[in-house]
């Protein structure tokens, strides 16, 4: 296992080394270049692309720091506000990104990306390769360099015989066991480096933050109003419906009650039916507004009977050691719900996993299903809604699904169990 994480952050450095020495260097230069050109007018059309193609780079940075070191690295740049087409759109646009601090951070880390950054990311490798040639060296591929260098230097020592060469052969080896243990650390101290540059600056995390606040906010207002929509149309279709039936009816049975008594014995039993399907009705809203299993059992029991009652085959695994706040409570169980009832209609899916836990401050619950695959939260409202949802409470929803399946949908909320 340690050899092959040796192996891999060798091979990940020496990429990251090889491409980010190329990449930075000509993205630098034609930032600058690009820049440059603006007093000739060209530069407003040019460094938009350029600077849009910096970005792209660092983002690719960003990914390649969180799956491979674990190092997840905000994102700095804020949403595009609206701008005018044409050249006074362009001008605006060149404007803005020049003005945005996180533009120049960016052209920070390429110079940094290209020197240091660059040689911390090539140390796995070359540790890992100076093994091996020290031993090809000593098994007398020095005697050639030797006659026609005279002296031949592995790293710091000088070969001039075939001592020296076990001596370089000893220093390659020990160089091979070092880059074993420290290759993996030496690629997170490559991403390390560029964090402070690549992340949002303190002003910019709060103005992303208050961004994302006000967009929430907006979501939950929008989110609730629909609610109440919802509501509303389903008594005025359903419950209400029945019940001015019914009421019409009793009105019919009084007037038949001493006329026609077998007449009225049926309209009774017939309002009988209506009052018991409006009663289940009603039932039903209650149970979609919170469900009563939720408010009295809480969050476990409330997805163990949500999955009785699906047509899939559902496995449930939720260790919860305490209860969220209610609000909480109500938000996952209704995310679950909608992610059940899309696998349901829409995957083609014969069973699902629920994984349902509690760490580091978080609610996190994984649904996994073995459908077709090929969802994502730009494809539905369903899942768009769920997002917004999550979003009042800080929570987020990743969706995995690539085609052919499986798909996992991944919820996460911070809130605390009581």
């Amino acid at each position: 296992m340690r050899v092959r994480d040796a192996l891999l952050a060798g091979a990940r450095g020496l990429w990251l080394a090889v491409f980010g020495i190329v990449g930075s260097v000509v993205l630098f230069t034609l930032t600058v270049v690009s820049i440059g050109f603006i007093l000739l007018g060209i530069g407003v059309l040019t460094t938009p692309v350029v600077l849009g193609a910096v970005r792209a780079f660092a983002g690719l940075r960003r990914v390649q720091a969180a799956e491979w070191a674990g190092v997840r690295i905000p994102t700095p740049y804020r949403r595009p506000a609206a701008r005018r087409g044409g050249v006074v759109g362009q001008v605006e646009l060149c404007s803005a990104l020049l003005k945005d601090k996180a533009t120049w951070r960016d052209v920070q880390w390429l110079l940094m990306d290209m020197t240091i950054g660059a040689v911390l990311a090539l140390l796995p490798a070359a540790m890992l390769v100076y093994a091996p040639w020290g031993v090809v060296l000593a098994c007398g591929v020095w005697q050639p360099l030797v006659r026609a260098e005279g002296t031949f230097w592995f790293l710091f020592v000088p070969v001039t015989g075939q001592g020296t060469a076990f001596l370089a052969a000893a220093t390659g080896l020990a160089l091979g066991a070092v880059g074993l243990f420290t290759g993996p650390a030496l690629l997170r101290a490559h991403f390390l480096l560029a964090e402070p540059l690549l992340r949002p600056s303190r002003e910019r995390e709060l103005a992303l933050r208050v961004d994302h606040l006000t967009e929430s906010r907006h979501d939950a207002v929008d989110d609730s109003a629909a609610a109440l929509r919802r509501i509303e149309r389903d008594l005025h279709d359903g419950a209400q419906a029945r019940l001015v039936a019914m009421g019409m009816s009793l009105g019919t049975i009084e007037a038949l009650v001493e006329k026609d008594p077998a007449q009225a014995k049926r309209l009774l039993a017939a309002a009988r039916a209506d009052s018991a399907e409006a009663l289940t009705e009603l039932r039903d809203l209650v149970r979609g507004i919170h469900p009563p299993v939720l408010a009295e059992r809480g969050l476990a029991d409330a997805v163990r009977a949500l999955a009785l009652r699906m047509p899939l085959t559902v496995e449930v695994d939720v260790e919860l050691p305490g209860r969220a706040a209610e609000p909480v409570e109500s938000a996952a169980y209704f995310a679950v719900s909608e992610v059940l009832t899309n696998a349901s209609k829409h995957s083609g899916a014969e069973r699902v996993w629920i994984d349902a836990h509690h760490a580091e401050g978080a609610l996190r619950i994984a649904v996994t299903d073995n459908g077709r695959g090929g969802a994502s939260i730009a494809g539905g409202t369903g899942l768009l809604g769920i997002e917004r949802r999550l979003g009042a409470f800080d929570g987020v929803l990743a969706v995995s699904s690539p085609a052919g399946g499986p798909t996992m949908v991944t919820i996460e909320i911070p809130c605390a169990l009581r």
